[in-house]
């Protein structure tokens, strides 16, 4: 059977994960799977992998990201730790998200992989492929001028000076 994920979210109490998908009959569909034993100090990593491995839930789960799930599952593990909704929410965008004027060398290994993980899923998200509708080959873009920005340029790399070699 053929699932194409729409949806993912979950529920708080008790702990679930809910996948909304459309079937190879093009019906939308819920599956509703319980998180049991899934605590304040559960380790998202392994449980992340294990939902996925779960022979019950892996043809409805193969096609939904490590990094979504374990988004998830964070929010409701900081709810279980006495946050409320409205702040575990917050705190797991803030985790995920890409601040362009974030120095990434200062990040400690986890939140660099969260980072790097997260500027793919956007990348994966955004990508034009062969076959979409607005793909197209060997795109040119004309960047402005760098003068502007107070960016020097080098003479290096200009094209005026070819005729010495």
């Amino acid at each position: 059977m053929e699932v194409t994920p729409k949806k993912c979210g979950v529920r708080v109490e008790p702990p679930m994960l809910i996948l909304k998908y459309e079937n190879s009959s093009k019906k939308l569909r819920e599956r509703i799977m319980p998180l049991r034993n899934f605590n304040k100090n559960t380790d998202i990593t392994r449980f992340t992998t294990e939902l996925k491995n779960n022979p019950r839930h892996k043809q409805y789960l193969q096609h939904v990201s490590e990094f979504q799930i374990e988004k998830l599952l964070r929010i409701i593990q900081a709810v279980l730790h006495g946050s409320s909704l409205e702040e575990s929410l917050a705190t797991a965008k803030k985790q995920y998200e890409i601040d362009p004027e974030e120095d990434l060398n200062k990040l400690d290994d986890d939140d660099l992989k969260k980072k790097k993980t997260a500027m793919n899923d956007s990348y994966e998200k955004n990508r034009k492929k062969p076959g979409d509708p607005d793909f197209q080959y060997d795109v040119e873009v004309e960047f402005p001028a760098m003068e502007n920005r107070g960016i020097e340029t080098s003479a290096w790399d200009s094209d005026s000076d070819l005729s010495d070699f």
